[in-house]
């Protein structure tokens, strides 16, 4: 098993460019117009470029100074709270180095729950940079040193080390290098360890999964805080000697910019970052690019269909557990909507029961017709790379429970051919009068609706079926239209149907644009959006009263047991003129 440290110091004497970022400042091509220049030129006006070479050489500055300023009197760790800087990557690669860890500190949190995450992965180093400095002001960070990125007295520190080497001996693959945070529905964020071995590992399955090849450029506009951006972009480049090219934060408006500027081939994605760049304006040479793939999770079949319609590139849908104990692999014949087929050891399974839940039933259209039966937690009962969380023997167990298998917390269903398709997290279950369901299943179904920009599924409370179901969309909203919409459906089954939809202009989203789920559920019905309702026996949705929301809390929505939708077609007793959402 190789080190990532050996990663590192094999580019030294590599004078290829191997690193690029755009300045804050620079127009999106070279003097504002005309075509992006060659990366191989390294006339980049305003940009930071460096060499490979120059990176591991930056690398071995920062690995030396890190043996004398680290204290042995703890664990190895330093946390970097930095935009997608070079001194990003350079610190990673300094950490494999020095046989350190690094803690991708999100930027997004705040006051405590900042302080939190960088007490807890017990940092020694903070790396930060000007932009971030107001948000450390007034944390009580006892023992943790902080470094400031591009100013005078930081290059001061680092000058005496400038004729450092890489030196990859004084690493193992078993080092711990990465501490990277996963969050979900509940409690504190979880660091999840991620050692040398592992991340090379990862890096070298997707090279090679993908063709990587060294004159690869690879996009990096996800957050670098974020395992994704690391193991899905970073680690394949290093691997394959590609380039790097940086974007400091996801900016849909300049994607294709970048991507014609560096001649990106291939990004990685999570959350609703396809949908936003999809929604910019489409322009005559949107194909225009060298960019060849894009690898992600939560695109889904529709958004990826129409991304490679507009721009000619094809997004492999991908699964990965961030902790490393379950993936599957895409491969050629994999059908539309699944992820991949399930390797050794992997199965679905009810979570009360631990029985393997029956194949999907599918109708031609590729429709799930037996989720109720089908649809269950992945588990690995193989072995599988997951190493744990870092002061969490809690989180730990409940991935390894004890049965000894990895539980993922993702639902999935499997097709009778072995196809696996993601139908959400175990926290986005909805129960709703006895029976359970996926929230990502009533997404995808929503998903159809012409006026639907972005869609959230999620429960809300209620005393008497346990759940309603609430949709959140972004878009536009026709109320008569979208309930014509949910009758045509034939995989809607009778309780998966809305009987709250929140409209608002756009979805809230995390640090690395996934939907945010928790804000959604703690807002309920009694949010600031327009919120449209369908009472029980109604035949379409309207507009829902502060009088209306306090009913549905005391008594309960009603339920969504009454049978199907009420037909809208012939006399209704909600007219299409006239009716226009007002905030309560």
């Amino acid at each position: 098993m190789e080190s990532v440290a050996e990663l590192v110091a094999a580019r030294w004497g590599d004078h290829r460019p191997g690193l690029w970022c755009q300045n804050p400042a620079t127009p999106a091509y070279p003097g504002g117009t005309g075509r992006p220049a060659n990366p191989g030129d390294t006339e980049y006006p305003g940009d930071t470029v460096l060499s490979h070479h120059e990176v591991a050489a930056g690398a071995a500055a920062r690995a030396a100074l890190l043996a004398d300023l680290l204290p042995t009197d703890g664990p190895p760790h330093i946390g970097v709270l930095l935009d997608n800087t070079p001194e990003f990557p350079l610190w990673l690669s300094a950490a494999a180095l020095a046989g350190a860890a690094v803690a991708g500190i999100n930027f997004t949190r705040r006051g405590p729950e900042l302080a939190r995450d960088i007490l807890h992965t017990e940092c020694r180093l903070l790396i930060t940079e000007h932009t971030h400095l107001p948000l450390l002001r007034g944390l009580d960070l006892p023992g943790v040193r902080l470094l400031i990125t591009g100013t005078p007295e930081y290059d001061e520190l680092l000058a005496p080390y400038g004729n450092a080497r890489p030196d990859p001996s004084r690493a193992t693959p078993a080092d711990r290098l990465l501490l990277y945070f996963t969050s979900g529905s509940t409690g504190a964020p979880k660091a999840a360890i991620c050692t040398q071995g592992r991340l090379a590992a990862a890096g070298r399955s997707l090279a090679g999964q993908f063709s990587v090849r060294r004159d690869d450029v690879h996009y990096v506009c996800m957050p670098m805080f974020h395992g994704n951006a690391v193991i899905a972009d970073w680690a394949p480049a290093l691997v394959a000697g590609a380039g790097v090219a940086l974007r400091r934060r996801f900016s849909a408006s300049a994607f294709l910019a970048d991507v014609r500027r560096y001649r990106a081939t291939y990004f990685t994605y999570v959350g609703r970052a396809i949908q936003y760049v999809l929604a910019t304006d489409p322009r005559p040479d949107d194909r225009d690019h060298v960019l060849r793939l894009g690898f992600g999770t939560e695109a889904g079949a529709v958004d990826a269909a129409a991304f490679r319609r507009r721009f000619g590139v094809r997004l492999v849908e991908g699964y990965g557990s961030s902790e490393g104990g379950a993936a599957v692999q895409w491969s050629p014949g994999t059908p539309a909507g699944a992820v991949g087929r399930a390797g050794p050891g992997l199965v679905v399974l009810d979570p009360r029961t631990r029985a393997e839940c029956p194949p999907a039933d599918l109708d031609p259209a590729g429709r799930l017709l037996n989720g109720e039966q089908a649809i269950g937690e992945l588990v690995n009962r193989g072995p599988n790379p997951f190493e744990g969380y870092w002061r969490n023997p809690a989180a730990e167990a409940e991935r390894r429970r004890e049965d000894g298998a990895y539980w993922t917390g993702d639902l999935f269903y499997r097709d009778r051919d072995g196809y696996l398709y993601f139908a959400g997290r175990t926290d986005d279950r909805l129960r709703v009068d006895g029976e359970n369901l996926a929230a990502a299943m009533i997404e995808n179904i929503l998903a159809r609706y012409e006026g639907a920009a972005a869609v959230a599924v999620y429960a809300v409370p209620d005393p008497v079926t346990g759940d309603q179901v609430m949709a959140a969309l972004a878009g536009s909203f026709d109320p008569l239209g979208f309930a014509e919409f949910l009758l045509a459906q034939p995989d809607l089954g009778t309780k998966m149907a809305p009987r709250f939809v929140r409209v608002l202009e756009r979805m809230p989203v995390t640090a690395t644009n996934k939907i945010h789920r928790a804000r959604l559920r703690r807002e309920g019905v009694r949010c600031a959006d327009p919120v449209w309702w369908r009472p029980p026996g109604e035949a379409a949705y309207r507009v829902l009263t502060a009088e209306d929301a306090e009913n549905a809390e005391n008594a309960g929505g009603g339920g969504n047991a009454e049978g199907p939708l009420v037909s809208t077609r012939g006399p209704s007793p909600v007219r299409r003129q006239g009716l226009e959402p007002r905030t309560r």
